[in-house]
C-alpha cells in the first residue's frame, strides 16, 4: 500500500479545523494580557515619518478588502478564461485559499475579543478583534497564492524574483499594519500561520499531482484532474491508455515541447502520464527560433525513436511532421497553442492531458500531407490547409500578444478588420487539366476542413483519402456572407453541397468547392499566403500536392474516415523506410460528391513523393 493510500490527500483539510483551534486558544491566551510586544508599537508610533506613512498606506492598501476580492476574482477569471483550456484547479487553488484564510480569520475573530494597540492608530478600527491580523493572512493567501503560480509557470530567469516580489508583498503589509498602530506583533504572527497553513492545505488539495495536465493514480482506476467527479463515475479508469500502450512499452519516446506555450506543470504532466503507460524516462527537447521542431525529431529519428510526441501549436506540429514523413516513427500530437488545426480535426480533447491519453490509447493509421510550393516559396510541409486572401490577411494581421492574451477569438477581431479586403482575380489549373478562372475573396486547400469556432470551411476535407479539397469563397454582400455562414457554420450542411460546372469562367455562387490531387494558383497580383495557419511572404503563386498516407499517426481516427478505405486502417508501426499508402479513389469523387454536387473529375492515380526531410519554412511559429 502506497503512502497516498494510507494517507489520502483530502486528510490535509483536517489541518484547518486544527489550525482554527490552536489559533482560538493562542488568542484567548494573549487577550488582555499586555507584554512585551507592547513595546514594539510604541516604538514604532514614537518614529513615524511622512514617507513611511504614505509607504505604509500604500501596503496595507494592497490587502484591504476590497483590493483582495477584487485582485482575486480578476486573476480567478483569468486562470478560467484567458488559457487555451480552462486551469480549473489552479483557479480553485487561489480562490480557496482565499476564501478560507477569510473563514478561519472570521472563526477565530468571534471567539477571541482582543484590544487594539493601545497607541494612536493611523486607520480606522473596524468592529473586529485585533487577533489575527485580516489584512496580513488575506495577503498571504492572495499573493503568496500568486507566487506559488508564478513558481510553477515562469521559466528562468523571471520564476525566482517574480515569486519572492510576491512573498514579498504579505510581509510588508505585516510591518505596515505594525507599524500603523493597528496591530500587535502576535497578531501578525498569528496571521502568517493562518495564510501559511491555508495555502499548504490548498496546494495540497488542488495542485498536488494535478495542476493543468496532471492525472491522480488510484487503486481501480483514476480520474483526470480537470474533472473532479470524474472518479466516481464509471469508466473514469486509466487502464485503457496502460492496455493500449502496452505495446510501445519500453520503446524509447521523445517529446519534442514548445517552451512558449507549455508550461513547467504540463511537461511534468506529460512525462507522468507517458511513464504510467509504460514509456519509461522520455527524452525532453525545447524547439527554439532557429529549430521549431524539426531538426529535434529528425535527431530522434536517427537515435531510434519509437515514438514523437509533439506538443506545441501548428508550428511544432508541422514541422515535426515533416521530418517524420516517410519514416517508421508515428507522431503523437499534444495541443498546447492556440489554433491546433490538426488536433481539432482529429477529434482531440483541447486539454493537453487528455489529448495525450487518447493519443496513447489509439491505433497508429497513416495520413496524408500536403507539400507546398510557389515564387519566394520553397517546398514546405503542411498537415492541415494553406490558404491565400482573406484568411491569410486574417492571420498575418493577429498579433501574438492578443492571441496569448485571449485565444483563437484573436482571429475574429482581425477578420472584422480585413473584411473589406479586394477580390482576387486567379486562374485554377487541377491535376493539370484545363485552367479555370475564377475570382474570389479566400481561397483555402486542404485535406482537413475545421476550424475554430465551429466553422467547417472544408466539409469533404478528410486526412486519409488522397485528396485535397480547394474551396473558393467569394461573397459578395452580407446576404452573401450570412448565407456563406450558415452553409459552414455547425448546423450547415455536414458535405460541399454546392454546384461545381466545371467551366472555365467564375461561378455565380458565393462557395465553390472542387477536389483534385494537385491545385495549382496563380494570382493576378502578389498576395498574402499562409500555410497551417502561419504567415508567409506575398506571392503570384501556390501549388500543393496531395503525399498520399506519408505520415505515421497515433490518434483517433476521425469521425468521417472510411472504414473501407485502405488508407484509413490501423497499422503497426514501419520496420523499414515508410511506402505510402496509394489510395482507391472513391467512386463519387469521379463525378458528384455525396450529396450529389458535381465536382472537377480526378485524374489518374499518382505515385505519392514522401516529402521526406521537407523543412517547414523559415522561422516557423514554434
Amino acid at each position: 500500500m502506497t503512502a497516498e493510500e494510507r494517507h489520502p490527500r483530502w486528510r490535509t483539510a483536517l489541518y484547518l479545523p486544527a489550525l482554527a483551534a490552536v489559533l482560538v486558544a493562542a488568542g484567548l491566551a494573549l487577550a488582555g494580557r499586555p507584554g512585551p510586544e507592547d513595546g514594539v508599537n510604541r516604538l514604532l508610533a514614537a518614529h513615524r515619518g511622512a514617507l513611511a506613512d504614505q509607504l505604509s498606506s500604500w501596503f496595507s492598501a494592497l490587502a484591504a478588502t476590497p483590493t483582495v476580492i477584487g485582485v482575486a476574482a480578476l486573476c480567478v477569471l483569468a486562470l478560467l478564461v484567458v488559457p487555451a483550456e480552462a486551469r480549473r484547479w489552479e483557479a480553485a487553488f487561489l480562490g480557496g485559499a482565499v476564501a478560507v484564510q477569510s473563514l478561519v480569520f472570521l472563526l477565530v475573530t468571534l471567539c477571541v475579543e482582543r484590544p487594539r494597540p493601545d497607541v494612536v492608530r493611523l486607520d480606522g478600527a473596524p468592529p473586529t478583534s485585533s487577533f489575527p491580523s485580516g489584512h496580513t493572512g488575506a495577503a498571504l493567501a492572495l499573493y503568496g497564492g500568486l507566487a506559488v503560480l508564478a513558481w510553477l509557470h515562469l521559466r528562468r530567469p523571471w520564476r525566482v524574483p517574480a515569486a519572492g516580489i510576491l512573498l514579498l508583498i504579505p510581509l510588508l503589509v505585516g510591518a505596515s499594519r505594525l507599524y500603523r498602530g493597528m496591530h500587535h506583533p502576535t497578531d501578525v504572527a498569528a496571521a502568517l500561520l493562518n495564510g501559511g497553513v491555508v495555502l499548504f492545505v490548498a496546494a495540497r488539495l488542488c495542485l498536488t499531482d494535478r495542476g493543468p495536465v496532471h492525472t491522480v493514480a488510484r487503486a481501480g482506476g483514476g480520474s483526470d484532474s480537470d474533472d473532479p467527479g470524474a472518479a466516481g463515475r464509471p469508466g473514469a479508469d486509466t487502464s485503457a491508455v496502460s492496455s493500449a500502450s502496452a505495446t510501445d512499452s519500453g520503446r524509447r519516446v521523445t517529446v519534442v515541447v514548445n517552451p512558449l506555450v507549455t508550461d513547467r506543470a504540463t511537461r511534468e504532466g506529460v512525462r507522468r502520464r507517458l511513464e504510467r503507460s509504460g514509456h519509461h524516462r522520455p527524452e525532453f527537447v525545447e524547439t527554439t527560433a532557429t529549430d521549431p521542431g524539426g531538426q529535434a525529431a529528425a535527431r530522434a529519428v536517427r537515435d531510434g525513436a519509437g515514438l514523437l510526441v509533439a506538443c506545441g501549436g501548428d508550428g511544432t506540429v508541422t514541422a515535426c511532421a515533416g521530418a517524420l514523413a516517410g519514416t517508421s516513427v508515428p507522431l503523437l500530437v499534444v495541443p498546447c497553442g492556440t489554433g491546433n488545426l490538426l488536433a481539432r480535426n482529429l477529434g482531440l480533447p483541447r486539454h493537453p492531458g487528455r489529448a495525450l491519453d487518447e493519443g496513447l490509447a489509439a491505433p497508429v493509421w497513416s495520413a496524408d500531407l500536403l507539400l507546398a510550393g510557389g515564387d519566394g516559396l520553397p517546398d514546405t510541409c503542411v498537415t492541415a490547409m494553406a490558404g491565400a486572401g482573406l484568411d491569410a490577411e486574417i492571420i498575418a494581421g493577429t498579433g501574438r500578444r492578443l492571441k496569448n492574451l485571449i485565444g483563437w477569438p484573436a482571429y475574429a477581431v482581425a477578420a472584422l478588420r480585413h473584411l473589406g479586403s479586394p477580390r482576387l482575380r486567379l486562374t485554377v489549373t487541377l491535376d493539370g487539366g484545363a485552367p479555370l478562372e475564377r475570382r474570389a475573396r479566400m481561397v483555402l486547400v486542404g485535406n482537413v476542413g475545421a476550424i475554430q469556432g465551429g466553422l467547417r470551411l472544408l466539409p469533404d476535407a478528410r486526412p486519409d483519402n488522397g485528396l485535397l479539397q480547394l474551396a473558393l469563397f467569394d461573397p459578395r454582400g452580407p446576404v452573401d456572407w450570412l448565407r456563406a455562414l450558415r452553409l459552414l457554420g455547425p448546423g450547415g450542411p455536414a458535405t460541399a453541397a454546392v454546384e461545381h460546372t466545371g467551366s472555365a469562367t467564375a461561378a455565380a455562387h458565393p462557395l465553390e468547392y472542387l477536389q483534385a490531387r494537385r491545385v495549382e494558383l496563380e494570382f493576378d497580383r502578389p498576395v498574402r499566403r499562409e500555410l497551417d495557419g502561419e504567415a508567409v511572404p506575398a506571392g503570384r503563386t501556390l501549388r500543393l500536392t496531395v503525399r498520399p498516407g506519408a505520415l505515421l499517426l497515433r490518434a483517433p481516427r476521425p469521425a468521417t474516415s472510411d472504414d473501407d478505405h485502405p488508407s484509413a486502417r490501423p497499422v503497426r508501426p514501419r520496420s523499414g523506410p515508410a511506402r505510402p499508402t496509394r489510395p482507391t479513389p472513391p467512386a463519387s469523387i469521379a463525378g458528384t460528391t455525396g450529396t450529389g454536387a458535381a465536382v472537377a473529375p480526378v485524374a489518374a492515380p499518382v505515385t505519392p513523393a514522401t516529402p521526406a526531410g521537407v523543412a517547414p519554412y523559415g522561422e516557423r511559429s514554434r
